[in-house]
């Protein structure tokens, strides 16, 4: 018999604990489950939502900042991952007769970046301009996206 009443208060806890999770308004123990059903539906839709706005935020970060340093210039890459993306934006900079002095790259799961110094390989480091440097680097970081797709 005492093992009843305690089951039993062990259920009213649970439905308690269970009602107040779901913000519950009801009393009926068939509508605290049903709250609590729809609670949980509304969660997986609120996951799927927040799922597809990741995707669609690691499909399209793509940022490439150039600022001018005495005769060289501070490029900072952020883009989705993709192979041989670090190679193509050297070859850029080796196109455009840049020297590489320093570079750090991160790249974690889904993203790449990149942090790199780099000056111009001759005298001359006025003829680079700072959209050249930015324009080169946004057609490399695009050069292996197109070849994946071919």
């Amino acid at each position: 018999m005492a093992s009843r009443v305690k089951k039993r208060m062990a259920l009213r806890r649970k439905f308690h604990i269970l009602r107040t999770l779901t913000n519950s308004k009801s009393v009926n123990r068939s509508s605290i489950i049903m709250d609590a059903f729809l609670y949980i539906y509304n969660l997986k839709l609120k996951l799927e939502a927040m799922e597809r706005e990741y995707l669609y935020l690691t499909e399209h970060v793509q940022e490439v900042k150039v600022e001018r340093l005495g005769r060289g210039f501070l490029v900072r890459v952020t883009c989705k991952k993709d192979k041989d993306l670090l190679v193509s934006i050297l070859v850029a900079f080796e196109e455009m007769k840049l020297n590489v002095v320093q570079a750090k790259q991160l790249s974690c799961n889904c993203f790449f970046g990149m942090e790199a110094i780099v000056e111009a390989a001759y005298d001359d480091h006025q003829a680079v301009e700072v959209r050249d440097v930015t324009q080169a680097v946004l057609n490399a970081i695009q050069k292996p996206a197109e070849q994946g797709t071919l």
